[in-house]
């Protein structure tokens, strides 16, 4: 990754902080968005960007930033997401419950913070790649796009997302430029360890595992050959040869075992 110019959204914490940092040690000068970025203590190579990406203009500001110093963008990987907050209200945990008891505001940040983000962010991004007949754009997602997992607007959303990728990779296909939706597993992210002694953690995944598989994706010379597609970030690993940063290689799940 060495000379690559990589913007990661929301990488205060969890799986875009470990991607970043990942990345910044490859070699690559990462730039990382998030609404208290500048408070995370990011290691070296990473250059934290203050963004709220439900403000256009902010996710532009940090555009022009990024071109302006990077001088260019081989990267992008549309990590932030919205609708994690405020899990319980009024003494009830609302995460798992059914659609017509789940708060309104849920739906809209998975839609807002999340799935329009990844869209504006892409667009921006497309914009500059089509110029340059180069690029890879990185949607995290995850399996409740394809199975029912914990509530209605978390499935809708990443079923949006995991749509984002196929349609953009179709118009961007002309011009050199691949989208691919990534799957993580179970990762050891602060929120998760939290809960660890409620989890089986034996298959987890660290927050940098995701950064390797996207290093690989982007070294990948036939990587428009997945352009469009929906990658699970354990297979990638298996594929790439990349193990996980305990030299563990993580077992890829299946629709089955979510």
């Amino acid at each position: 990754m060495v000379d690559r110019i990589v913007l990661v959204t929301g990488g205060s914490r969890g799986v875009g902080r470990g991607i970043a940092e990942e990345l910044a040690d490859q070699g690559a000068t990462v730039f990382v968005t998030g609404r208290t970025v500048e408070r995370a203590d990011l290691g070296p190579g990473c250059i934290p960007i203050a963004c709220d990406h439900t403000d256009d203009e902010q996710v532009r500001r940090a555009f022009d930033r990024v071109l302006s110093e990077g001088k260019r963008l081989d990267v992008l990987v549309n990590n932030v997401w919205g609708g994690y907050e405020r899990m319980v209200e009024q003494g009830q945990f609302t995460w798992a419950v059914p659609f017509w008891h789940q708060p309104l505001w849920r739906w809209d940040a998975m839609f807002g913070a999340g799935v329009r983000a990844h869209y504006v962010a892409s667009a921006l991004a497309a914009d500059h790649m089509v110029e340059r007949h180069a690029g890879l754009i990185v949607n995290v997602s995850f399996w409740a796009a394809q199975k029912h997992v914990a509530n209605v607007p978390y499935g809708v959303s990443k079923a949006a997302t995991d749509k984002l990728t196929a349609d953009a990779a179709a118009e961007l296909r002309p011009y050199g430029v691949a989208v691919v939706s990534v799957y993580p597993g179970l990762v050891r992210t602060e929120k998760v360890m939290e809960a660890a002694a409620y989890l089986d953690m034996t298959n987890s995944e660290s927050p940098r595992f995701m950064g390797r598989v996207v290093s690989a994706l982007a070294r990948d010379p036939a990587i428009m050959e997945k352009s469009g597609a929906v990658l699970v970030a354990a297979t990638c690993a298996i594929e790439y040869g990349c193990t996980d940063v305990d030299g563990r290689q993580p077992i890829p799940l299946t629709i089955d075992d979510v």
